[in-house]
């Protein structure tokens, strides 16, 4: 069995996204970009251009704003786009589309 690192990276990242998605409430706003500052950073280091774009527009998003609903809509965009980087997904991992669906509130 061949090892993908950038499904290891890309995995890592999905986790991180869900992480900050399912801690919704509990973290402060300084620990929320610094939590989206690493995600860009490492989208940054790995070229994964679309992700690294999302990540520093939801930091922008936070620095303006603080926590509120833009938050996990950029978190659902965040993990669609990270998705769509992966060859393939394991099944527990599948997502529908954060377009496909409406937005949370």
């Amino acid at each position: 069995m061949r090892h993908d690192p950038m499904q290891t990276i890309l995995s890592d990242l999905l986790g991180r996204v869900d992480s900050l998605a399912g801690q919704r409430g509990h973290l402060s706003v300084p620990r929320i970009h610094d939590e989206v500052d690493h995600i860009r950073h490492i989208a940054r280091a790995f070229h994964i251009d679309t992700v690294e774009g999302l990540a520093a527009t939801l930091e922008s998003a936070l620095s303006l704003h603080g926590l509120g609903p833009v938050v996990l809509s950029y978190l659902d965009f965040l993990r669609d786009a990270i998705a769509a980087e992966m060859p393939s997904l394991p099944p527990h991992l599948t997502v529908a589309p954060a377009s496909a669906s409406p937005l949370r509130v």
